[in-house]
């Protein structure tokens, strides 16, 4: 199994009090599959439905922050691979 990988970027060096901070995560990881699984139900008399289909992925990827300075991170979005956050300098 292939580790996670993660770069994570501030969108400024410094802050003064108050400041806005944003933090850009971009992470992924090689193993994450995904699994698509497609339904067609079958009558008796061989009608049948229109395909559906429902999908997952085994082995999904949770991102965590801390900070040493106790302050806290509002999640701001995450579209599973770019999760942006927000906290106050």
């Amino acid at each position: 199994m292939a580790a996670p990988t993660v770069t994570a970027s501030l969108n400024a060096s410094t802050y003064s009090p108050g400041d806005q901070m944003t933090l850009t995560v971009t992470y992924g990881d090689p193993d994450t599959k995904a699994l698509t699984v497609t339904v067609v139900v079958t009558d008796s008399q061989g009608n049948s439905s229109a395909p559906t289909k429902a999908t997952a992925v085994i082995d999904p990827l949770t991102v965590t922050l801390t900070d040493d300075s106790g302050r806290t991170w509002t999640k701001v979005s995450d579209t599973g691979t770019v999760a942006v956050y927000r906290a106050v300098a």
